[in-house]
């Protein structure tokens, strides 16, 4: 038997042990009302939850005016649901927020593929986030440092006094580092403040403790402090994901050209920008789609990206000794399931519902796979029909 005509025992099997599954045939094919019954039986959504996601005009003017100011009203993203995701032996429909046609059927087809080895697999450091400092005109470094040093403790203190609710879950403020910047201006030190933020993004919680402890610094420093700011380059903070995607799915050929085309990716900024790029695709679009501050993310990827000096693609192929595809990806991903607008925007609190991610890290694994889904979906297009034809068969709907 030919391994595609396999696809579909294959898949009845994994249905029998995981009773809810994201391999769903033919979803695109559906009607609006049967995506919503599949969306309602696998997330357990209530017929309010379905009466919100029918009401395409959701957000009103009063809760848009919460969020940001000068509101005159609102702009609508298609939220769209990429099917297939299989992370960690764990099923996810998950929602994407985007205008770019073919971004949700590329994941949801990346997914597909990798299925037939298990889906993705995926891992997370601590939600651990960096705030910075700025001290200026100094001119004894070695003094000022051993005086900061000397009150590390107390520092420590008075910013996890900011959030006790934080310090009970285990987060909060947990060390204090400083780095001395010779500049054309002046010397400086910056303070580098680590916080455990967990299922926060972070960066309210973070800006106000630097807020409160950069006074009692200038008074133990004598020295002005100028910014007091959280970093979004969150190295302590990333989020891994593996897949496989087998020689007798893809045909030898394309896995060879696939590599071929990541070499490129490697050597060559111009195409590696948009390598990641197309990664960012789907990260973006569920960050988008579950409330969290994409900008931050995509900063913090690209900052990433050329951490080592040389902008380098954020994922990595090579051929297992089975000689199939093995592809993973390695980024910092700041995500938050509570805070922000999380709590606000309706779609936001919808998303995550269907989603069902318990914690930021397990949100920042998802993500992980889906910009890697996202990557490999776009260099197998790329590699054989071309981006252009799925692309345009599906932008011409919008004609």
């Amino acid at each position: 038997m030919h391994f595609f005509q396999t696809e579909n025992i294959l898949f009845q099997k994994m249905a029998f042990f995981n009773k809810k599954t994201s391999k769903i045939s033919f979803f695109y094919k559906k009607t609006y009302q049967e995506k919503l019954e599949e969306l309602k039986n696998f997330a357990n959504l209530t017929e309010q939850d379905i009466f919100e996601l029918k009401n395409l005009a959701q957000l009103s003017f009063g809760t848009a005016d919460k969020m940001v100011e000068n509101v005159i009203s609102t702009i609508q993203i298609p939220l769209g649901i990429a099917t297939n995701f299989l992370i960690n032996k764990k099923n996810y429909l998950v929602p994407m927020a985007t205008e770019e046609p073919s971004v949700i059927a590329a994941a949801s087809n990346g997914a597909k593929l990798a299925r037939f080895s298990g889906g993705f697999t995926a891992t997370s450091t601590q939600p651990i986030m960096i705030g910075q400092i700025q001290i200026i005109n100094i001119k004894n470094i070695k003094e000022i440092k051993s005086k900061i040093l000397q009150n590390k403790n107390f520092l420590l203190k008075l910013a996890n006094k900011q959030d006790i609710f934080l310090q009970k879950l285990g987060g909060g403020a947990i060390n204090l580092k400083l780095k001395t910047l010779k500049t054309n201006r002046c010397n400086m030190l910056i303070v580098n403040l680590f916080v455990n933020v967990k299922d926060a993004m972070g960066a309210n919680i973070i800006n106000t403790m630097l807020e409160k402890i950069a006074p009692e610094i200038e008074k133990i420093t004598n020295h002005k402090i100028l910014l007091k700011i959280i970093s979004n380059l969150s190295i302590y903070r990333m989020a891994k994901a593996k897949a496989v995607w087998k020689k007798e799915i893809l045909g030898q050929d394309t896995i060879e050209n696939i590599l071929d085309a990541y070499e490129f990716a490697k050597i060559d900024i111009f195409r590696t920008v948009t390598h990641n790029k197309g990664i960012m695709n789907g990260i973006d679009a569920v960050a988008l789609a579950t409330g969290n501050d994409f900008r931050a993310i995509e900063a913090g990827a690209h900052g990433y990206a050329c951490y080592k000096k040389k902008y380098a693609p954020l994922t990595h192929y090579y051929k297992n000794k089975n000689q199939d595809l093995v592809g993973k990806i390695y980024l910092p991903i700041p995500v938050g399931t509570i805070g922000g607008i999380t709590n606000i925007h309706p779609s936001a609190k919808l998303s995550l519902k269907i989603l069902g991610a318990k914690s930021a890290c397990e949100l920042s694994q998802i993500m992980a796979s889906v910009g890697l889904a996202q990557n490999f979906a776009a260099l197998k297009a790329l590699v054989t029909d071309g981006i252009q034809k799925g692309h345009m068969t599906l932008h011409k709907r919008k004609l």
